[in-house]
């Protein structure tokens, strides 16, 4: 944050009205510019160069950013980053929330997909063949309900019920979406 100035606006104005006036007196800007500097008590000279050529610039005379048009810059600057600082904390708070939305920590990682091309009407859980029976959810250890009729028709010779739990093709069947679970 830029400190404030120590000399008030009335001031400038002043000074710079008054390098306009005695400008004609003096062989160089600059040599105008330190009498007037010196007249008002201004610090260096340098500093009443700039508040002239700030005025030069918003009076059109010379190319380069208006006060307003800096003003302007500072406040959408100022706006960005309290936009920025908002979102990040949003960002944050829904990682948050997202991640302990199930509540169960073991269960998350137990029900993300294998890595490697998905394989359909497949237990896709990851290491199945290694994890603990007491790991795993209940709907995966008990075998799957059909309605009477719906595949328990005699398929080759064999009748697909009790005994023969598997879909058309011999694969294990699949859930598909809540439904299934109960």
């Amino acid at each position: 944050m830029a400190r404030p100035s120590q000399y008030p606006l009335e001031l400038r104005r002043r000074a710079v009205r008054m390098v306009a006036e005695v400008r004609p007196e003096y062989d160089t800007e600059w040599a105008a510019m330190k009498a007037v500097a010196q007249k008002l008590g201004i610090g260096t000279t340098e500093t009443l160069r700039k508040w002239v050529r700030q005025d030069q610039i918003d009076a059109g005379a010379r190319p380069g950013t208006t006060t307003e048009e800096s003003a302007e810059l500072k406040r959408l600057k100022k706006e960005n980053a309290e936009l920025k600082r908002a979102n990040e904390i949003l960002r944050a708070a829904a990682s948050f929330f997202a991640s302990s939305s199930t509540g169960h920590t073991r269960a998350r990682s137990l029900h993300r997909r294998a890595p490697g091309p998905l394989r359909r009407c497949r237990a896709d859980l990851p290491r199945a063949d290694r994890a603990r029976l007491q790991d795993r959810p209940l709907h995966l250890l008990r075998p799957p309900q059909t309605p009477e009729g719906a595949v328990g028709q005699v398929r080759a010779g064999r009748r697909a019920e009790g005994a023969d739990q598997r879909g058309l093709r011999g694969e294990l069947p699949c859930l598909r979406g809540a439904e299934d679970l109960a």
